[in-house]
């Protein structure tokens, strides 16, 4: 596409390790998060437009096109900081599942950060990118930065780790949605029995030890959301019987996603839950990886 339009991919997030500190005097949590980015997306197209003003169209019908919409309000943040007076014509096609803990809408917000910023050369930085995507949500900086990464404070404070060792991720959502807000609802600190080892994972990580991270992942948000889903431990327990290292819900969920060590058990898996017709999305990947450093490399 010319300088005047751009096709960006939104990339999805999985949590290979989620853990919740405590609650902040701000009404926030404090988390300790890793972040991997896996190749599932969404596809945000941006046109520059004569006509003043921001119109965005997306694929699914209950899914905003206004200011409620992340990626709306992104735009908006930067057209309105560098008074930008030509328009924007957005067109998003979702293919993450919405409200499943894997970062679709926050990703969707990142594409348009990049996408503003590029076709309108207002020549911000990765790391000016991130500290104004706070604004948007606590997970778009990390979705604007991408690959494997530690997350702290509410989500924005993140350290790049080195890439996670070669693995194959399979995604199940079973047809029930989980808002963040319920997720804490149902979350209890004080009875929190497990946790996953953060620092050791990201030993392992820098090890290139794919094994020794998988037997410490954890996500404190599993034990009450299953409570209420029971679906959730069925999807995790078939990935595992079928070749899956570990399965593990991903964010405030619902999404289960398997780790395996090979692809062709990991389409195996696949063929058997989409059978089993636990999950409404079935989908077979593998991460995404970054370079090292700082790339805007949407």
């Amino acid at each position: 596409m010319s300088e005047e339009a751009m096709r960006l991919r939104a990339l999805a997030k999985i949590n290979l390790g989620l853990d919740i500190l405590g609650k902040r005097d701000d009404g926030y949590h404090e988390v300790r998060m890793i972040m991997q980015t896996i190749q599932m997306y969404d596809v945000l197209e941006l046109h520059r437009s004569k006509t003043p003003g921001i119109s965005l169209v997306t694929n699914l019908p209950f899914v905003p096109s206004d200011e409620r919409n992340l990626v709306y309000k992104a735009a908006k943040l930067l057209m309105d900081e560098f008074h930008v007076e030509e328009g924007i014509s957005m067109k998003l096609d979702k293919s993450i599942p919405v409200a499943a803990g894997m970062a679709g809408g926050s990703s969707d917000a990142a594409a348009a950060f990049v996408g503003v910023n590029r076709l309108f050369n207002l020549g911000l930085s990765e790391r000016e990118l991130m500290e104004r995507a706070v604004k948007v949500g606590a997970d778009v900086p990390y979705c604007v930065m991408r690959g494997t990464a530690l997350a702290e404070g509410i989500g924005e404070k993140l350290t790049w780790i080195p890439q996670v060792p070669k693995c194959y991720i399979l995604v199940g959502k079973p047809g029930v949605n989980v808002s963040t807000k319920m997720a804490y609802e149902n979350l209890h600190l004080d009875e929190i029995k497990e946790r996953p080892d953060i620092d050791g994972m990201i030993q392992d990580i820098t090890n290139g030890d794919l094994y020794a991270m998988v037997s410490k992942m954890g996500n404190v948000f599993e034990p009450g959301i299953i409570g209420r889903y029971p679906v959730i431990q069925e999807i995790k327990d078939l990935m595992e019987a079928n070749g899956a290292l570990k399965a593990m819900m991903s964010g405030s969920g619902p999404t289960v996603f398997g780790i395996f060590d090979d692809a062709e058990k990991m389409e195996k898996a696949a063929a058997i839950l989409r059978e089993s017709h636990l999950a409404k999305t079935v989908f077979a990947t593998e991460t995404y990886n970054r370079e090292g450093g700082f790339a805007n490399d949407k």
